[in-house]
């Protein structure tokens, strides 16, 4: 007899139920996310996580997966001023961004584990130009262009919160 995790047709392993509840709840949000895309339609249901730059709190939106990061904030037409997004990725290397189908003028931080800013970018919308890091990090929080420099923020500023409490 096969053991109780194993298919009685091919004898390859179950997915046990919570594990196979995240595969389906990622598959189905990167479908959605897809879809939104090809759409024209922005990802605005993303989990968040609040950050802070001194006094200054942050409500940002949090792509994590590949598709979440290639859309962005692409298609939005506007944002409030303390949100943006922070683009999460599995290690550090030289992260590059532009801003086809992005209609919001931005400010890219590249930034460090321990919330370094190591480099700002200003992107101008629908630009292909490329805009990249410095050194190599794992954050990229976008703002509204202008933000940072109204707060006086500049490479060698420090966010604080979740993403870079255990770094």
């Amino acid at each position: 007899m096969l053991p109780p995790t194993t298919t009685a047709i091919t004898g390859a392993p179950l997915l046990r139920r919570p594990l196979l509840s995240r595969l389906l709840a990622t598959g189905l949000g990167l479908a959605l996310c897809a879809g939104a895309a090809a759409q024209g339609r922005p990802q605005l249901n993303l989990p968040r996580v609040e950050l802070q730059a001194g006094m200054h709190r942050i409500d940002a939106q949090v792509a994590v997966s590949a598709q979440e990061r290639q859309v962005g904030l692409m298609h939005r037409r506007d944002m409030p001023m303390h949100e943006g997004m922070l683009f999460v990725f599995e290690q550090a290397a030289t992260q590059c961004f532009w801003m086809r189908n992005t209609l919001l003028p931005l400010t890219a931080a590249f930034v460090a584990d321990d919330g370094t800013i190591v480099n700002l970018a200003d992107m101008q919308p629908l630009s292909e130009a490329s805009h990249c890091s410095t050194q190599p990090v794992r954050f990229v929080l976008e703002m509204n262009q202008g933000w940072f420099a109204k707060r006086g923020l500049k490479a060698g500023s420090k966010l604080s919160g979740r993403p870079f409490a255990s770094r």
